[in-house]
């Protein structure tokens, strides 16, 4: 990964989501890495801090409520977006994320155009950001 780029790790169990979120943000300048669950996500990022982590809620091995307190513990300082399609609880999940300290949310399906706005937002923006989303 290219060091002077701010660096994102995508951790979703949907093959689809990951390649379309990675194309989309590395067209916007970002470098990306994946992984397909939050055990492997959280693995991936302790061999190469991300600046911002996006994470599914909703996966197998750790789910990502698991995956985002871990997050919180040993690095308090990373941004993390979180995404879920969640079903009915979607809302829900994507609520207690912004508790445990996510902040911005997307429902899915997302606008891809949403999620790299607030990643710019969040990494080239203002500090502290408010939790927002389409929760």
């Amino acid at each position: 990964m290219d060091a002077t780029r701010k660096q994102i790790l995508i951790i979703d169990d949907d093959d689809g989501i990951r390649h379309i979120l990675r194309r989309a943000l590395e067209d916007a300048g970002y470098a990306v890495s994946e992984a397909a669950d939050g055990a492997a996500g959280l693995k991936r990022f302790r061999e190469a801090k991300a600046d911002l982590v996006i994470t599914d809620i909703i996966m197998p091995e750790r789910e990502g409520m698991e995956t985002i307190m871990t997050l919180r513990k040993e690095s308090p300082d990373t941004a993390i977006i979180a995404v879920s399609g969640g079903g009915c609880g979607g809302a829900d999940y994507l609520a207690v994320a912004v508790k445990l300290g996510a902040v911005r949310v997307f429902r899915k399906p997302f606008s891809l155009a949403g999620v790299v706005g607030a990643v710019r937002e969040v990494l080239e923006g203002e500090e502290a950001p408010e939790p927002k989303g389409t929760a």
